[in-house]
């Protein structure tokens, strides 16, 4: 059985727009900038400089500690590096490349047969993970390599995640309805490096098309594939691991404290690609959606194009009020369309000024309702107040820091009050009081 976690929302998916669309190639544009930060951890550090030629697949970018390098998504030559715009709002170092449209391949890229992949060790795979730059493609882009190692001889369930519960991305559902035998494939490399008692695969069942194609690919590979009652924010790790499981995730610990492991559906084909084909991540699916594009797509995007160019590609009928990397719950607004994409961004989502809810000088009216659908448990209308007073201590107790910002107390307020934009900036304050 599937269990319902507390809390949550039902919000209009709006998925009609791309799921039907099949995934395109996107041809690269004629300059990527290509961020060091594209992971949680230490950011890379250039390994090239202005005026060096580059290969496609070309390691461009890498540091020490938790760490996972950057690649060159095009050949060309680097024409800048320097800082530039993110999809974080902050500027980050990057490498800007003028793209010479050959596509030359670095020479280290060598497809492996089945049987140099099974005579492999785990420590050997993960390595092959590290060094194509693989991180958690469901937005968190945890490097993958990192929790790989954290959970040997540690995990006994693993769980893939294929949910996608945010409004208007179809990228994973498409991944699994085309790519069903890779991310299968990847499945299993995981699930050699693991070793763990059970695996499964976490959907919602309104991806009927998507679950029959996993079946199949699964087959009898014991690789369950478990549809799921939709529900927002079924996709959340927490939420997702008491859904298929009934476990529950202790407040400040990591799925690993209950044997449980969770990685996203287009990260298992990444981790294919790169054992494989040899190929590291240089680009992945992303939704680009909205209710003025004029025709939204699914499209295979080299990491490194910039917003501007997927919005021209899919025609603009309007002025945007607002264009997010992700979706309309949890993904962040830009304000500069030159930001390109990276590896955690699955969805570019452009809303026209009829999706415009913005509420002048807005204030709690204690109802409630925010407490009612926090799918932590958390006190929302409690946690507003402590902000308000600017109390540290009382942010803590309220426990600011278990907020995963899915953004249902906000979609839920009927004042209209920014909840989840103020949390984050209270996270901030815990933090720097933590550092000072």
């Amino acid at each position: 059985m599937a269990f319902s976690f507390f809390g949550g929302l039902h919000p209009k998916d709006n998925k009609a727009y791309t799921r039907d669309r099949q995934i395109e190639p996107f041809a690269a544009p004629d300059v990527l900038t290509i961020s060091m930060s594209q992971h949680i951890g230490v950011p890379c550090e250039p390994l090239v400089k202005k005026g060096d030629p580059v290969k496609k697949g070309q390691k461009i970018g890498d540091s020490k500690g938790m760490c996972v390098p950057v690649h060159a998504s095009v050949s060309g030559k680097v024409k800048a590096v320097e800082a530039r715009p993110h999809v974080s709002g902050m500027a980050m170092m990057s490498v800007v490349i003028e793209n010479d449209h050959q596509d030359t391949l670095c020479e280290e890229i060598r497809p492996r047969d089945r049987a140099q992949v099974d005579a492999m060790t785990p420590e050997e795979l993960i390595a092959i993970i590290r060094e194509a730059g693989i991180v958690g493609m469901g937005g968190a882009a945890f490097p993958t390599s990192v929790k790989l190692i954290g959970g040997i001889g540690k995990i006994d369930t693993l769980i893939i995640n294929a949910s996608e519960c945010e409004p208007y991305i179809t990228a994973d559902d498409r991944l699994c309805r085309e790519k069903a035998d890779e991310i299968i494939a990847g499945i299993r490399l995981l699930i050699r490096i693991l070793e763990p008692e059970e695996t499964y695969i976490g959907i919602e069942n309104n991806k009927p098309e998507a679950v029959k194609a996993l079946q199949t690919a699964a087959g009898d590979t014991g690789i369950r594939v478990k549809p799921l009652p939709a529900k927002y924010p079924q996709g959340a790790e927490k939420q997702l691991i008491f859904a298929v499981t009934g476990l529950q995730v202790p407040s400040g610990t990591l799925p690993a404290a209950i044997g449980c492991a969770v990685l996203n559906i287009a990260t298992c084909k990444a981790v294919c690609d790169a054992v494989y084909s040899g190929m590291p991540l240089i680009s992945r699916v992303v939704t680009v959606s909205g209710d003025i594009l004029r025709e939204p797509k699914n499209l295979e995007v080299p990491i490194g194009t910039g917003f501007d160019v997927l919005l021209e590609a899919c025609g603009l009928e309007g002025e945007p009020y607002k264009v997010l990397s992700g979706g309309p719950m949890m993904g962040s607004a830009q304000y500069d369309l030159s930001v390109a994409t990276v590896k955690a961004c699955n969805a570019v989502t452009v809303l026209g000024k009829k999706s415009r809810f913005h509420v002048e000088d807005p204030h709690c009216i204690r109802c409630g309702k925010c407490i009612d659908v926090c799918p932590m448990r958390l006190m929302p209308v409690l946690m507003y107040r402590s902000l308000g007073s600017n109390d540290v201590e009382e942010m803590k107790k309220m426990d600011l820091m278990d907020c995963m910002e899915c953004g249902c107390c906000a979609y839920n307020c009927p004042a209209g009050v920014p909840l989840v934009q103020m949390f984050r900036t209270g996270k901030q304050k815990i933090r720097s009081a933590q550092q000072k």
